[in-house]
């Protein structure tokens, strides 16, 4: 947890209607690796910890017997439940409105966790144990992000002025420079700010409370992705420190200005960018590392 900020239930209040739509996409093949890493059959249980809409844990869902997510912010499981609804896996999954910090929450144990980018906002020591304490033995926990060295609007940028991509990169730079206007300059989250961004350090932790590894997995993204104005609106919103919450009665406007400024970059209202990498570390509950 970051010092001097206390998470509140409004940090993704709104954004995930948003969600599915405006993030890009893990990279291709996360879920033959992870079949592959750990032997996965389709049985087993998985738990995945700040789940969102499901992004992660239907991605995963094919690979286990049930599925369970969890998160604190009712809009983020209600989209999860439509979706695995709407993919025909309602019946193997199941959505959970709790904090990290207030597992095991009679949950049980499980095969396999997963934290998709959200290991960030939570009690990293206390959720690292409790988990660990969750996992079957010889079970995994694995962490899942984008392969930060191709993140952000310098890789985007850098693909469009090679020539190679059909429409122009979303002006990333330019987007984010609107909503320091209307937010100011210091990262918004939730009631709070996070001057200096959100913890790293997951290593230091997870090898703290036990964990063995990690095993190291790298899926290249790179693919071509098409994205819409709509698209890149929905990204905005998806974000904590660009919730639509936090723009209050000012919203409108932001949304309107943001709208004629992607109109600007791009006359066809299209904008291409190429999906980022995605990185794993799997952490085994055992004391060998393999």
């Amino acid at each position: 947890m970051v010092a001097g900020w206390e998470w509140d239930d409004t940090l993704f209040e709104g954004a995930a209607a948003h969600y599915a739509r405006g993030r890009l996409p893990y990279a291709p093949g996360l879920a033959a690796a992870l079949a592959e890493t750990l032997h996965l059959d389709g049985h087993g249980r998985l738990i995945d910890v700040g789940c969102g809409p499901g992004t992660i844990a239907l991605t995963l869902a094919p690979l286990f017997g049930e599925v369970v997510g969890v998160d604190p912010d009712d809009g983020m499981i209600t989209e999860a439940q439509r979706d695995a609804a709407g993919r025909g896996v309602a019946g193997r999954t199941r959505w959970v409105r709790v904090r990290a910090e207030d597992l095991p929450a009679g949950l049980g144990t499980f095969t396999v966790a997963t934290f998709g980018q959200s290991f960030h906002w939570m009690d990293q020591d206390l959720v690292a144990s409790t988990v660990k304490g969750m996992l079957r033995p010889g079970g995994a926990l694995v962490h899942i992000s984008d392969l930060k060295a191709e993140a952000g609007a310098e890789a985007a940028e850098r693909a469009d002025a090679a020539g190679d991509l059909p429409h122009p990169a979303p002006p990333h730079a330019a987007v984010g420079d609107l909503i320091k206007s209307y937010l100011g300059p210091v990262r918004r989250a939730g009631r709070g700010v996070l001057p200096q961004g959100t913890p790293s350090g997951e290593r230091l932790v997870l090898a703290r409370a036990g964990f063995a590894g990690p095993q190291r997995l790298v899926i290249q993204g790179g693919q071509p992705l098409e994205r819409s104005v709509d698209d890149v609106v929905a990204g905005v919103f998806s974000m904590s420190s660009s919730a639509p919450h936090l723009f209050g009665t000012r919203l409108g406007s932001f949304e309107t200005e943001l709208r004629a400024l992607l109109r600007e970059a791009s006359a066809s209202g299209r904008f291409s960018e190429r999906g980022p990498g995605t990185e794993i570390f799997v952490w085994r509950n055992d004391a060998v590392e393999r």
